[in-house]
């Protein structure tokens, strides 16, 4: 029996996870076990003796023996023990229990950190929706704003337009007024240049009655006074042919320079100053009538007059 305990120890299940394999094996030991135990209670078994019986018969007679003793059946066999229980697999150990605790404690902590980084998206996505919704409702004021900002820049534009043609119509009415004050002032002056003509002509008429008497004009004249104010029709050539002679050109400048020069003499005709009054833009010809203006120094009188000042009129050609 201590040999079979031993093969039966021998042969229990490691403690391990393979479950299938130990109890596979558990049963093949339990069946080579009650085979074993078979065969060792077949064999103690008694075999059963053969009877025979014969007849003797002799001539010398013989005593017979004693009968042999009866002898006591074998002891019969104890039972054989049951056959143990299929081995159970042994229960999880410490650490077994400790690792699955930690296997639960991770999974549990996987899905809480699954469940916050799920929150953390759904918070995530919903300020992404808000700050969307904000953009959104800035945007939408901005073009409010925009339209608003439009809107009043059109209607500046439309008060700006409006007060300009306001301000081109009071020009406009400021110019017709103007015109029409202009119109009437020229017509005013032109009534009065009319009645001062008419006036003047026959203020000239009496004065002209008054003074024929003594007049020295001629037969046709229409003036009043008794002698002409104005130069007479000759004058002018007489001064030119006093001053041309003096003009010397020692070159002769190319083109017709004409030059005027205002010229102031006395009563006597003595010439007291001289400038050029309008140069004409050659300076030697200038020169050369202020020389020849010079050398003249006294111009001749008109009837005994001569104007205090007078501008005469030069040009090249006149002193070839």
């Amino acid at each position: 029996m201590g040999a079979l305990a031993a093969s039966h120890d021998a042969l229990l299940p490691r403690q391990d996870s393979r479950l299938g394999i130990g109890a596979a094996l558990a049963l093949l030991a339990h069946g080579g076990l009650i085979g074993a135990l078979a065969l060792g209670l077949n064999w103690r078994l008694p075999t059963s003796d053969v009877v025979v019986s014969a007849e003797l018969w002799s001539a010398v007679p013989q005593v017979a023996a004693p009968a042999p003793a009866e002898v006591a059946p074998p002891p019969a066999p104890a039972p054989a023990p049951p056959p143990p229980a299929p081995a159970q697999p042994p229960g999880p150990s410490a650490a077994e229990r400790q690792a699955a605790r930690d296997a639960e404690i991770a999974l549990e902590k996987a899905q809480a950190q699954q469940r916050a980084k799920e929150a953390d998206e759904a918070r995530r996505l919903k300020e992404r929706l808000e700050a969307k919704r904000l953009e959104e409702a800035q945007e939408a004021k901005r073009q409010q704003e925009a339209k608003r900002a439009e809107q009043a820049k059109a209607e500046q534009a439309r008060e700006a337009r409006r007060q300009q043609d306001l301000a081109a119509q009071k020009e406009r009415d400021k110019a017709e007024r103007e015109k029409a004050a202009a119109a009437k002032a020229r017509a005013d002056a032109e009534a009065k240049a009319q009645a001062e003509q008419i006036a003047r002509l026959r203020e000239e008429n009496l004065k002209r009655m008054l003074g024929q008497a003594g007049a020295t004009g001629a037969a046709t004249a229409t003036g009043s006074a008794k002698a002409d104010a104005a130069p007479s029709a000759g004058y002018a050539g007489r001064i030119k042919a006093a001053i041309l002679p003096n003009i010397v050109q020692p070159d002769r400048e190319r083109g017709n320079p004409v030059t005027e020069v205002e010229v102031r003499c006395a009563p006597d005709g003595s010439i007291v100053g001289r400038r050029i009054s309008k140069p004409s833009g050659n300076p030697a010809w200038d020169e050369t009538v202020l020389r020849a203006i010079d050398k003249t120094r006294q111009l001749p009188l008109d009837n005994g007059r001569i104007p205090a000042t007078m501008t005469l009129v030069f040009s090249q050609n006149e002193a070839r």
